[in-house]
């Protein structure tokens, strides 16, 4: 078995982080008894671009019970796990080539190296893994049923290719059942952000102003829970019924521009670049701090910042102090890169217990009817999302009501009026 990972002898400490995410994942648990019974995915390569954190590592855990051959590489230079990627090398067998604090160059090499595997299936978190199978190793398309993809940027990316007739198999977005983005994009990123961000500074953030750049799923939850510790938070938002939202739902909203001047602490989540740049870093006050939980680290322009930088250092982990030409200091965190899984541990188990759950069934989906599906972006189908939500219910002990013959009748039809 082929792997390229910091340290095996790492595992002991990653078997137990594993086992303890599995403790709060029990749909994935549920799923995983039926994959082993039936082995849906016997004959069948996966290959997977993800952050190697210890919910990965039970989703990979659950695909090998399904008797496929599974292989993954990171999504992030910074999110890997040694540990947990040790452990799925050591305890389970499963190829790992990721290294935390691995440079660009390593980073694109680990991918190609799990699309040596020849995959069936991809797995992706950013598209990175479909666009470079796209783009140099278009050899091995033809060997490709369908894939998943775990997150916003990387559902945009991939509808983009969709759109110019490029994309080359059909792929199921993950990331917009509801069972994903209601919870792990609001839930989910709201409090590994914060994790991230206390972990990395101990700032308190009652009577802190926070600006949240972006409000969509991620950025409403990241509001939501800076609001609760105390927070006066204001939003930046390019759309207009967001930025309408964002006020209605009790947040100060306006231009970065203008509000970044008041800023203790700000926060980017939009999936864009540029968010922050020069023109805003000289308007910051002295020891406003800087993050990203944007997917990919170009939301905070370091090229600009590095230009108007004359000293930097770091001072905590995963906190560098930038002094300014103009005096100010500046604090940016994990490299501008996802701070939830820089500077902390990524999202809760729970609510990757969910996330997972639509990745799996969308891989078994997939399996059975990927052939028969255009080269397109498609939703995990809307009974697989209930399903994950019915099964979540349940393994929380909460029972709902059900709509009688009657009443299904009534809201199917369209003869009953006043």
């Amino acid at each position: 078995m082929e792997y390229d990972i910091k340290d095996i002898e790492l595992n002991v400490q990653g078997k137990l982080k594993i086992e303890w995410a599995s403790r709060f994942m029990p749909v994935l648990g549920l799923i995983k008894k039926r994959f082993a019974r039936e082995k849906p995915f016997k004959g069948f390569r996966i290959s997977c671009c993800l952050h190697i954190t210890s919910e990965t590592a039970n989703l990979a855990i659950t695909l090998k019970s399904g008797g496929a051959e599974v292989q993954l590489c990171a999504s992030n230079p910074l999110s890997t796990q040694d540990d947990v990627a040790a452990s799925l090398v050591s305890d389970y067998g499963i190829s790992v080539f990721a290294i935390c604090g691995e440079d660009r160059d390593t980073y694109y090499k680990h991918i190609l190296q799990v699309l040596e595997n020849k995959p069936h299936i991809t797995i992706d978190d950013g598209a990175d893994l479909v666009s470079t199978l796209h783009t140099q190793k278009t050899e091995l398309l033809y060997n490709v049923i369908g894939g998943t993809e775990e997150t916003t940027t990387g559902v945009i990316r991939l509808k983009s290719m969709a759109q110019q007739g490029i994309l080359k198999y059909p792929i199921i977005a993950v990331n917009d059942s509801e069972t994903k983005f209601l919870f792990d994009n609001r839930y989910g990123t709201g409090q590994s952000t914060l994790d991230g961000i206390l972990r990395a500074t101990n700032v308190l953030f009652s009577g802190a102003t926070v600006i949240v750049a972006g409000y969509g799923w991620c950025g409403k939850g990241v509001a939501k829970k800076a609001q609760g510790l105390g927070a006066n938070v204001w939003v930046s938002e390019v759309n207009p019924i967001r930025a309408l939202e964002a006020k209605m739902d009790g947040f100060n909203v306006g231009p970065m521009g203008e509000i970044c001047t008041i800023a203790d602490v700000i926060i980017t989540v939009t999936g864009c670049e540029n968010v922050l740049n020069k023109k805003h870093f000289l308007k910051l006050k002295d020891g406003a701090i800087l993050c990203n939980s944007g997917h990919f680290d170009v939301e905070i322009n370091k090229k600009d910042l590095n230009a108007i930088t004359v000293k930097r250092r770091n001072i905590r982990p995963n906190c560098e102090e930038y002094q300014l030409k103009n005096g100010r200091r500046i604090y940016l965190l994990g490299d501008g890169r996802l701070v939830n899984l820089t500077a902390a541990e990524g999202h809760p188990a729970m609510v990757m217990d969910m996330s997972f759950a639509n990745q799996a069934l969308a891989v078994e989906y997939l399996i059975k009817h990927g052939k028969e599906l255009e080269n397109k972006v498609y939703r995990l189908p809307k009974d697989l999302d209930y399903r994950i939500a019915e099964l979540k219910l349940n393994t929380l002990g909460i029972k709902i009501d059900k709509l009688t013959p009657k009443q299904k009748r009534y809201i199917a039809s369209w003869q009953f009026g006043t």
